[in-house]
């Protein structure tokens, strides 16, 4: 150990109490060592993530760049292949603050990796690169608020910059690479849809947050806000002096990072850390290595000890164990404990006291039954989210409703595909053919139209004009703007999966809602996949509930149906009539997504006068709105047909529930070949 290490504040001190310290911790460690891979905190909102990641930047040293440098190479270190390079050794230096980069849900990828002006390239002969947010984050922090909802490959672009250090930029066999050191957090609300877990394993650390449950706690969080309302300034200057000695803490354990030593015994035990908790691959042990090392340099420590690595596990590991979409996020801390044994960890010094606290109260980041700077004691663990209300019966359903019963589905499994008719053009995804912005190849658009550049059609509307434009043998090819084409591309796209689920007494047998509600939780997981949108529409009684909005959370989805309870009458028109108000709605927020009903019913209609005739109205009235629809018919044995009907009413698909598994479609055409 070199010494004592900085006293420590009492608080990490970013403007709100909201929040844990787990986040916080996670920050810093990052921060520390930026090789450890960047944050991701999950959390409800107003738990001001977006604040603390702001008031990061507020204790990170000052950056030195090469002076007119737009990649803010360092004048020590320059970067050899910059593009504004190279630079020499003497040139004039500046210094400025360090940066934070925020990257709206909307940026494109040229807005975030940069573009390259193509006319210039093929005609003139020279690159002509214009930096994108990347360049502008190296040497800062990049901060991409709702993460999840970025499209995959802007996120794989993202971590690949923050695990490489670099970005290139390649078009047509023009290709551009600059270094990109940084920082990378990411926040999101879960209940507004995962990341995939391929990605999420890509992020370093994470962090659960969730608002305090204790008045006192919240009451403080009023009160220090309307202060900094009152009067920023004086808010600002009473943290002065924290906000100082944090910097100053943070900058020596930069500077540490490199002495500090990690056993070999202590590196095994965190292989059988991992091991244990049967994370994939190798990037947990990795990861749960460097966070250790950055937490005992924050410490002031040159040597890792079980305190350390147990930091590090309890922000590396959570995210990495979840096994389908439907898994919580979580560690089991007494497997953790067991695993790492007995441990003396070195005592923290004495903390100075900082405004509004005194000598006497306890200190540090990781104090787990610590108080805030209000004096209030702080829940055991604030970021454990208090469970979700089971959805109540529709208004007015109470009429007609028979005893409910509660079943629970079975193992999901993989279901056959199903899609919208038609070619659409909406978001990419792996559902429905679309013209997409990834795909294969289908045609030229004109020029002005957005899009990767169509090479082969560009260069034909530029030979008819060479001879015009004085082009000699030999010479570069001549272009005009009005030459470029752009590439019209058709893959997949996601749609909107809404699931309406008859969840009337005819389907209350035990094993048919089952097999109902298994066959919808395949579902489900099947639209994670693909990366829809999800919905949920139950009816039962003499009403319909949308139980789930449009989300592309499939985890509230799957919640919402493991709670639906079953029994009552059938109002299967007023089902058909909500899904088709849901669908209208959603049509104005976002034209673009195709939707795709799916009902899951025995096509029986019990529920108010003319209910079979009122059901076919509904039907016909989706039919009518182009809606794709696919009907699961739930009725086993020798049934009445109905729902086969219902489909012809509807237009839809019609798919027995014993039928929506991959591997039974299968068997199916096998048993028809053969016979």
């Amino acid at each position: 150990m070199t010494g004592s290490p900085p006293a420590e504040p009492r608080t990490f001190p970013f403007p709100a109490v909201v929040g844990s310290d787990d986040m916080a911790l996670a920050l810093v460690l990052t921060t520390v060592s930026p090789e450890v891979g960047g944050v991701l905190v999950r959390g409800e909102k107003g738990t001001a993530k977006t604040t603390t990641v702001r008031a990061l930047t507020r204790v990170l040293p000052p950056v030195a760049v090469v002076e007119g440098c737009r990649f803010s190479c360092d004048p020590a270190d320059p970067d050899p292949g910059c593009p504004d390079g190279p630079h020499p050794a003497d040139a004039a230096a500046a210094s400025r603050p360090a940066r934070l980069v925020e990257l709206p849900v909307g940026a494109t990828e040229d807005r975030v990796i940069g573009s390259l002006d193509l006319q210039q390239a093929l005609g003139a002969g020279h690159v002509v690169y214009e930096p994108g947010l990347l360049a502008a984050a190296h040497r800062g922090l990049l901060y991409v608020d709702e993460v999840n909802l970025l499209h995959d490959h802007l996120v794989d672009l993202l971590l690949d910059a923050a695990a490489t250090g670099r970005s290139t930029v390649e078009r047509e066999g023009v290709s551009v690479a600059h270094a990109s050191r940084m920082v990378l957090v990411g926040t999101m609300n879960p209940e507004e849809g995962e990341l995939r877990p391929q990605l999420l394993d890509r992020f370093g650390l994470t962090a659960e947050v969730a608002a305090p449950r204790d008045p006192a706690l919240r009451a403080e969080v009023v009160r220090r806000r309307m202060a900094f309302d009152r009067d920023p300034v004086a808010f600002t200057a009473a943290y002065a002096d924290a906000e100082t000695a944090f910097a100053a803490r943070l900058a020596t354990a930069r500077a540490l990072v490199a002495e500090v030593e990690l056993s070999d015994r202590l590196l095994l035990l965190i292989a059988e850390v991992c091991a244990a908790f049967e994370v994939d691959g190798m990037r947990a042990d990795l990861v749960t290595a460097r966070a250790a090392v950055a937490h005992a340099a924050w410490h002031g420590r040159t040597s890792v000890t079980k305190a350390d690595i147990r930091a590090a596990a309890r922000l590396a590991l959570p995210h990495r164990r979840r096994r389908n979409p439907f898994d919580a996020p979580g560690l089991d801390e007494d497997l953790l404990d067991a695993l790492l044994g007995e441990d003396e960890p070195e005592p923290d010094p004495e903390p100075e006291p900082g405004p509004g606290t005194s000598p006497d109260e306890p200190s540090g980041p990781e104090d787990s039954a610590g108080q805030t700077d209000g004096g209030a004691p702080e829940p055991a663990r604030t970021s454990e989210r208090a469970p979700e209300p089971t959805p109540e019966p529709a208004a007015g359903g109470s009429a007609g409703l028979s005893p409910t019963t509660l079943s629970r589905a079975a193992a999901p499994y993989r279901t056959r595909l199903f899609t919208a008719s038609g070619v659409g053009a909406g978001t990419a995804g792996r559902r429905s053919r679309a013209v997409t912005t990834t795909g294969r190849t289908v045609g030229a658009a004109p020029p002005g139209t957005p899009g990767p550049l169509h090479l082969p059609a560009t260069i034909r509307a530029a030979a008819a004009h060479q001879a015009d434009r004085g082009r000699t043998s030999g010479a570069a090819l001549r272009l005009v703007r009005s030459d470029l084409r752009t590439a019209v591309t058709e893959g997949r796209e996601s749609n909107l999966v809404l699931l309406v689920v008859d969840a009337s007494g005819s389907m209350a047998a035990r094993r048919r809602m089952e097999a109902v509600k298994t066959a919808a939780l395949s579902l489900l997981l099947d639209a994670y996949q693909r990366r829809d949108k999800v919905g949920l529409v139950t009816f039962r009684g003499a009403a319909a509930t949308l139980a789930l909005p449009p989300t592309s959370s499939v985890d509230v989805a799957a919640r919402r149906l493991d709670e639906l309870p079953s029994g009552g009458r059938t109002p299967l028109a007023e089902g058909l009539l909500c899904a088709a108000e849901t669908l209208r709605l959603e049509r104005i927020r976002d034209p673009r997504r195709r939707p795709l009903l799916v009902l899951v019913t025995d096509g029986r209609a019990t529920s108010g006068p003319d209910a079979v005739g009122r059901s076919r109205q509904a039907a016909a009235l989706l039919r009518d709105a182009g809606v794709s629809s696919v009907v699961i018919d739930c009725e086993t044995g020798f049934g009445l047909g109905l729902a086969r009907v219902l489909s012809l009413h509807l237009g839809a698909e019609h798919v027995p529930v014993g039928e929506v598994a991959a591997d039974t479609v299968l068997s199916v055409v096998h048993e028809r070949r053969a016979a």
